[in-house]
């Protein structure tokens, strides 16, 4: 479970990021930013909060609710960035992770000194500086926040997109190559949200 033990290390304000929606083959990739300003949250936080994949659906969306509530009373900040598909494919996924982050740093009301960052790469030409730390969702606050964050939001926007594509799935696939997007995508074709350089999609399209 997640603890301050990171963020202890540093002064400052130390902010939290994780992304969401790598490895779908559809949408944008998502980021979010979080700095906890006042530590005395609502316990029901900082008793789930967890690698979001690890969580239901349900407590998410609980989790991203009370979150939500937290910054309307000034005890964290946060922001939310994405890089679309198009980004995706011409920059690679890793490098529009990367500008994600970038962007979700740069929508936080309060510049962080230092980032804590989930995985095992480093952004380059940070605007502050920052550790990687593998697993991190499940061990920094910052971190589980910012994922839960990240998560549910690219989550709502797949499903608004479900309403724009409807036949693939995205409400309840969130955009992952599962059997009714790829259903989808031979009844329907590929959309303009489509990341067209991931392999399925790619073959997909020359084999048109």
């Amino acid at each position: 479970m997640p603890d301050w033990k990171y963020e202890n290390k540093y002064s400052g304000y130390v902010c939290g990021i994780d992304e969401a929606g790598r490895g779908p083959w559809v949408g944008p990739v998502v980021a979010g930013a979080v700095i906890f300003i006042n530590r005395n949250v609502d316990k029901e936080i900082l008793d789930n909060l967890n690698d979001s994949k690890k969580l239901s659906a349900c407590k998410r969306e609980r989790l991203y609710d009370l979150l939500l509530k937290e910054a309307e009373n000034g005890n964290l900040v946060y922001g939310i960035g994405e890089a679309s598909a198009v980004e995706i494919d011409k920059f690679n996924i890793l490098q529009a992770t990367f500008l994600a982050m970038k962007r979700a740093v740069e929508k936080l009301k309060i510049k962080p000194q230092n980032a804590l960052i989930d995985g095992n790469r480093l952004p380059k030409d940070f605007m502050c500086s920052c550790e990687c730390i593998i697993k991190g969702d499940a061990l920094s606050y910052s971190i589980s926040a910012a994922s839960i964050l990240a998560k549910v939001y690219r989550d709502n926007l797949m499903k608004s997109m479900a309403l724009k594509y409807p036949g693939y799935g995205f409400e309840k696939n969130a955009g992952y190559g599962t059997k009714d997007h790829i259903e989808g995508l031979k009844k329907y074709g590929v959309t303009p949200e489509h990341r067209k350089s991931y392999r399925p999609i790619k073959e997909l399209l020359q084999n048109a």
